[in-house]
């Protein structure tokens, strides 16, 4: 774990002021306490971190759930009466990992979890335009295209296009963006080909530093200076009875509430699958390949959200803004992440103003540089050229998360995936090989696939259909294994139409050839290596 702290170090860091705003921003957009978002993050970063599989994922409160949290917390009467929610959402995903259902994960296509990738690479660049030009007033890591304050994510657009030709944008927020932008984009372009110093001092930390120093000159400038609104606001506790009353305890007497369970099965299936799709793509874009033991981060999750609910902390997933912002700084272990939970930990308790300094604008700057890594144009051209079978779930997946939410693009693209399989296995259930016409007869022959469901019923009975009168029809089921009893029923139907359409049929088959078989069904019972429905 302490093998590579020279990548994991500046690495944790990156990730720390990336999580920052996003754990304010998600408690915010959730309609709970900031501290809330607090406590997730520095519990994803510290027990999750530890107790997790994975060498660069990185855990916290996740955008997802920020619906299902404002809506339950009305629903339940209170924040008290949610967390019960949250920590036996949390016993259930330790269930899910006893029951090994981190396999799940295994399920999804490729092409949809690179238009995941893909999809939340836009979105944050999207929802990153208002802050970069210190307009925005929705809270930070609110991803989906309906917005909290009313506004979508293309209005919110337009807006910030209007105060550019305007004018009415925040110089101040806008310059020291536009500084933090050139930071990043010299140092990791050129600068980090220079010698170690570059390597190990990552850009992004150069930027916030820079942003710090541009606060503290520019307050007195009535142009420059930025508005409270413009920074990170972490709540600062005045005393040390201040900083522990920031903390909430689950209320366990609404533990027979049938809705509290309700939300904590919510939670546990949602927080699993976000975490299961996360993993698959943070495995997709490391560079070193590691694979993530999934049963053991569905066990790592559910400890996490056990933890965070007991003290007041918001539900816990794995979360690929965070894990893609690790790699791409050069994190290499788990290290990285339980690094940046305890920077969280140890600045909200000694330096919260410091943290209030940083400018949001530079943050934003930040991760421009990490959405436009996930969705690169040559991606899209890459997934085009794989074909339309590739092409379609990844777009159809892009599209759903930039346009509707996470969860539901995934779905939609996980959709048509499935339509494109099953359009495929349509397809490809036979091979009709068409030979020289003999003895009066049009020969054909017909090899079965190695598996044949029901789902080829319709082609394999056009196919039947189609043949013409006087045909000798060669059925090759040598390599078939698996043959679903609606087929089956198809062909003893052809054998009597075929006598009337004057139809020979050879079958071949691994137990010999038989010539015009009286009944298809009694023959595939006696043929065991063939399964049956």
């Amino acid at each position: 774990m302490f093998k590579y702290l020279k990548n994991d170090i500046p690495a944790s860091i990156v990730v720390f002021f990336v999580a920052l705003p996003l754990c304010l921003g998600i408690a915010l957009a959730s309609g709970a306490p900031l501290f809330s978002g607090l406590i997730a993050g520095i519990i994803g970063g510290i027990v999750v971190g530890s107790l997790s599989g994975s060498k660069i994922g990185v855990s916290g409160p996740a955008a997802g759930l920020a619906a299902i949290v404002l809506t339950a917390i009305g629903t339940l009467g209170g924040y008290e009466n949610f967390l019960v929610a949250v920590v036996l959402g949390g016993i259930i995903q330790i269930g899910f990992g006893v029951l090994k259902a981190g396999i799940i994960g295994y399920y999804f296509p490729s092409s949809v979890i690179k238009g995941m990738l893909t999809g939340i690479g836009l979105i944050i660049i999207l929802k990153q335009i208002p802050y970069f030009f210190g307009l925005d007033k929705n809270p930070e890591g609110d991803f989906a295209f309906l917005q909290f304050d009313g506004e979508n994510t293309l209005t919110e657009l337009l807006k910030t296009l209007n105060a550019i030709i305007s004018g009415n944008f925040d110089k101040g927020a806008t310059i020291i963006a536009l500084v933090a932008i050139a930071i990043l984009i010299l140092w990791g372009n050129v600068l980090i080909k220079k010698g170690k110093f570059f390597e190990i001092v990552q850009g992004p930390i150069v930027a916030v530093v820079v942003g710090i120093v541009f606060y503290i000159l520019t307050k007195s400038n009535e142009t420059l200076s930025l508005e409270a609104s413009h920074l990170v606001s972490v709540p600062v506790p005045d005393s040390f009875d201040t900083f522990i009353g920031q903390f909430s305890f689950p209320n366990f007497s609404v533990i027979t509430n049938p809705e509290v369970w309700v939300v904590a099965f919510t939670i546990a299936l949602v927080a699993s699958l976000e975490t299961l799709l996360c993993v698959e793509a943070t495995d997709k874009l490391d560079p070193h390949k590691n694979v993530t033991p999934t049963n053991r981060e569905l066990l790592a999750q559910g400890t996490g959200n056990v933890l965070s609910g007991l003290i007041g902390g918001l539900p816990i997933t794995q979360v690929i803004v965070r894990s893609s912002a690790n790699i791409q700084s050069g994190g290499r272990s788990k290290a990285s992440a339980v690094i940046h939970g305890f920077l969280l930990l140890i600045s909200v308790i000694l330096i919260p103003k410091l943290l209030n300094m940083i400018p949001l604008s530079v943050l934003a700057a930040v991760l421009f540089i990490v959405g436009y890594k996930l969705a690169k144009p040559a991606l899209f051209k890459k997934m085009y050229n794989l074909g339309w079978k590739q092409f379609v779930p990844f777009t159809v997946t892009v599209l759903g998360i930039v346009f509707i939410d996470l969860l539901y693009g995934i779905g939609l693209g996980l959709g048509v995936g499935i339509i494109v399989i099953l359009i495929k296995s349509y397809q490809n259930s036979h091979f009709l090989h068409i030979e020289d016409k003999s003895n009066g007869k049009h020969k054909i022959k017909m090899t079965f696939a190695e598996e044949v469901t029901f789902f080829n019923k319709g082609a394999i009975l056009k196919e039947l259909d189609s043949l013409p009168r006087d045909t000798y029809l060669e059925l090759d089921v040598r390599k078939t294994r698996y043959l679903d009893n609606d087929i089956i029923e198809i062909l003893d139907d052809f054998a009597f139409k075929a006598k009337e359409r004057h139809i020979d049929i050879k079958l071949i088959s691994e137990r010999g050839i038989v010539e015009n078989p009286d009944s298809f069904i009694e023959f595939f019972k006696l043929r065991p290596k063939i399964a049956q429905i």
